[in-house]
């Protein structure tokens, strides 16, 4: 079937190389549907969705963003009602993928569009800014793509043309070879670090497969907490084994590295069964190419690699951490159930590793006692998390979920 692209842009100003993008997916094969997301001024001739429709969408009208006087709020006027018709376009079956062009108030428009629409849908935005650490973590859906619109800030030019057509080529590929995550069995999301770090996924991974489910493990350095929190959202899990919230402690600890203020709280808002244990939550991780800030200049540390480098949390950071890890958990409508491994929760807190920090552990075993309250569930557990016994744990409570129906889909694996 032939692909439809939306593609999103403010025809006033940029009308030749939106056309050119056009021109590009359909001498592919593709179909363009075009959103003119302007406020001053006309496109060269008139586009699918106009700039009216998108701001009667956004619940306003032109005449009111012109009027506003301010162009923050008249493009906000726009995003709302760009994202709207995303949303309603796609659940229509109009488009297939969308892509976006812009400077810096044209991309502030696409990132809510392109967070509007599910996972599996093809994203992409040409931008000035792409790759920028202008735009924040937070604002970035778990699988856009973006490609830098070079030399396009005024007017087309053999250089500009590379990204654009790129770019067109790019989004009708997707459109064309993507696979939207359609579960066939029952999935369970985990979220994990690499296994040099955090080790349960391979002892949970079998036994999960074994027991009817599929299990998708997200790696919890920001965009890998998106992508879970977005599948979430969807109510996509059938159950969730939330075992790494280094996000959460680098959105404490102001790092890059976090994946919104929402994290930890979308399965329990769709009711989603939680498991949580505190993997990796006694670092902050930084970009390595940050220096460290002078207030964990004496902590603990390990350089991972060039990418990410972390520094140890107090013990008074980690009592605080684990009464936000609670006041997420809390407000969930499924159950919950903490598993607090009191040997450790990750490798290089190991004795003779440079996070060996029995202080900072014995912390944050008694606030998890004080902070996790009845409906939530706790089970200390006398071993480190990456030990067998921690995987047959959690391996447990799931089973005692599925024979009580609360999770479902799944079968406990009885013992020879």
């Amino acid at each position: 079937m032939t692909k439809t692209i939306l593609v999103i842009g403010t025809y006033d100003t940029k009308d030749d190389e939106l056309h050119y993008i056009c021109e590009r997916i359909q001498s592919l094969g593709g179909q363009v549907l075009s959103m003119d997301v302007s406020v001053l001024g006309d496109p060269s001739k008139p586009t699918d969705i106009s700039k009216h429709a998108v701001a009667e969408a956004g619940g306003s009208s032109i005449q009111a963003a012109i009027d506003s006087g301010d162009e923050n709020t008249a493009m906000q006027i726009m995003a709302r009602g760009a994202a709207a018709l995303c949303v309603q376009l796609h659940a229509e079956g109009k488009i297939d993928a969308m892509l976006a062009l812009g400077g810096t108030m044209g991309t502030d428009l696409a990132l809510d569009c392109a967070q509007a629409l599910p996972m599996g849908v093809p994203k992409y935005l040409v931008s000035t800014v792409s790759f920028s650490p202008l735009i924040p973590p937070d604002r970035l859906s778990p699988d856009i793509q973006m490609i830098l619109w070079a030399g396009g800030l005024y007017g087309l030019n053999s250089v500009c043309k590379s990204s654009l057509s790129q770019a067109a080529g790019a989004v009708l590929g997707a459109a064309n070879a993507v696979e939207k995550p359609v579960a066939g069995r029952p999935v369970i999301g985990m979220m994990s670090l690499g296994s040099s770090c955090l080790r349960y996924m391979r002892h949970l991974r079998d036994p999960l497969e074994a027991r009817g489910f599929e299990v998708a493990v997200f790696h919890a350095t920001g965009m890998g907490g998106m992508a879970f929190e977005a599948l979430a959202r969807q109510g996509y899990f059938a159950a969730v084994m939330d075992f790494a919230l280094s996000e959460v402690t680098n959105l404490m600890g102001g790092s890059v590295a976090n994946s919104g203020t929402d994290r930890m709280t979308n399965a329990g808002a769709m009711g989603i069964p939680q498991m949580v244990a505190p993997g990796c939550a006694d670092l902050i991780d930084f970009a390595g190419w940050q220096d460290i800030p002078a207030a964990y200049a004496d902590r603990p540390f390990h350089a991972h690699n060039r990418l990410i480098k972390s520094s140890g949390l107090s013990p008074e950071e980690r009592r605080t951490l684990v009464r936000d890890i609670a006041a997420r958990l809390e407000q969930a409508k499924g159950p919950v159930h903490v598993l607090m491994p009191t040997q450790g929760i990750e490798e290089w807190d190991k004795i003779g590793e440079p996070a060996h920090d029995p202080e900072g552990l014995a912390a944050m075993v008694d606030e998890m006692g004080k902070a996790i309250k009845d409906p939530v569930q706790l089970s200390m557990l006398d071993c480190h998390i990456n030990d067998q016994g921690f995987a047959d744990a959690a391996l447990a409570v799931l089973d005692g979920w599925i024979a009580d129906g609360t999770v479902k889909g799944g079968a406990p694996v009885k013992p020879d």
